[in-house]
């Protein structure tokens, strides 16, 4: 496994997929490749993947077929892993964690968003589809803290991917399952270990989401993630996943505590590689009434009026991207969710047409993506 995590780095690959009965398989520039004509065995697939996993891991995923685990490749880099069993056998994939944590201007992230960094509590959501690069922005957010900040920062993730190093705070990073038993029990405990920051990598239950708002009522700062790709999807989803009943608590509470949300997505870049796209909600005294009253729906026209605040629509940064020539009109097209709208405004864009000199249709949007997969 090492040989192919030291190609992954060279060919500037960001997961490694390993299946029995296929190929093994590069995503490089967002994109599947295959990287060897030699077809996986389920006992060769076992035999590579046995050699990293730990034994606790091992054990998992023999009773369930399901398990996650860091790897580290001294000098080369960190490794996420989340080993399967599928129809064909045991599997696979494998992202690289850079060694190096990112920040603000390597991501061409926005200078507003420092403002969630400084702030003394309240809830801020990173979210995106899996494989948006919400842990690397996440990252970028904590390191910034902590090269600014004077503070106690407790992570719980599952498992640790990005290892921070005291600067000017205190960083403890706890493993779901190696130092707790999970999200639940970690945040709870973290709220008698003196926090002033709190990174939860993955809300994944309803107790966890009320956990980590009251967290953020009572005096925190607290970092989480979502898979929802807008920000109005986002408060909807937090709200709406709860029991009737129990909605108007939520909405109180969600009022009070959420004081941005940071939606992404990638986009493959012209050239090669990929960049964020980025809807931005920051807090403010509207967000709260909209969230309090049942307004949710009102998000996106509240996003377009606070642009001197920092904010932007998903649309508003792919129209970025597009006219300043980073990624092609169609890849911004597959990535929109407001599609008739980007269309509209990029017919309104002098220099966005297409081939045939014309601001684009969606017939002709389609059909260059099509072509070109």
């Amino acid at each position: 496994m090492d040989d192919f995590f030291k190609a992954m780095i060279q060919h500037k690959a960001s997961d490694c997929h390993l299946s029995s009965g296929t190929f093994p398989m590069f995503r490089i520039s967002g994109e599947m490749v295959a990287i060897s004509d030699q077809v996986c065995s389920p006992e060769y697939s076992k035999d590579l993947i046995y050699e990293i996993m730990p034994e606790r891991n091992r054990v998992e995923w023999e009773a369930c077929h399901d398990t996650d685990f860091a790897y580290d490749l001294p000098g080369v880099a960190r490794f996420r892993c989340n080993i399967f069993a599928d129809r064909n056998g045991i599997g696979g994939v494998f992202r690289v964690i850079p060694s190096k944590i990112l920040g603000f201007k390597d991501l061409g992230l926005p200078e507003c968003l420092k403002k969630l960094c400084f702030l003394n509590k309240g809830l801020v959501l990173v979210t995106g589809p899996t494989g948006s690069g919400k842990s690397t922005t996440l990252a970028a957010l904590i390191d910034f803290i902590n090269e600014s900040r004077s503070d106690h920062i407790i992570t719980i993730e599952d498992p640790l991917e990005f290892i921070h190093p005291n600067k000017k705070c205190l960083l403890n990073q706890r493993e779901v399952h190696v130092h707790t038993e999970g999200f639940k029990r970690a945040l709870r405990a973290a709220l008698r270990e003196d926090p002033d920051i709190v990174l939860v990598g993955e809300m994944r239950d309803l107790e966890t989401v009320m956990i980590a708002m009251e967290t953020a009522e009572t005096g925190h700062l607290v970092f989480g993630t979502l898979h929802t790709t807008t920000a109005y999807g986002t408060v909807d989803r937090l709200i709406n996943q709860f029991p009737t009943d129990q909605q108007p608590q939520v909405r109180a509470s969600l009022a009070e505590s959420l004081k941005g949300v940071i939606a992404q997505t990638l986009c493959k870049k012209k050239g090669g590689g990929r960049a964020a796209a980025l809807e931005i909600l920051m807090g403010s005294h509207a967000l709260s009434a909209n969230i309090r009253e049942g307004k949710v729906h009102q998000i996106p026209m509240l996003i377009q009026t606070g642009r001197k605040e920092g904010m932007c629509s998903l649309n508003d940064s792919l129209l970025d991207l597009v006219s300043r020539g980073v990624v092609e009109p169609t890849e911004a097209y597959q990535k929109a969710v407001s599609k008739d709208d980007l269309i509209k405004r990029m017919g309104s864009i002098p220099h966005i047409r297409s081939p045939n000199g014309q601001p684009w249709t969606e017939e002709e949007l389609i059909k260059a993506t099509e072509k070109h997969g």
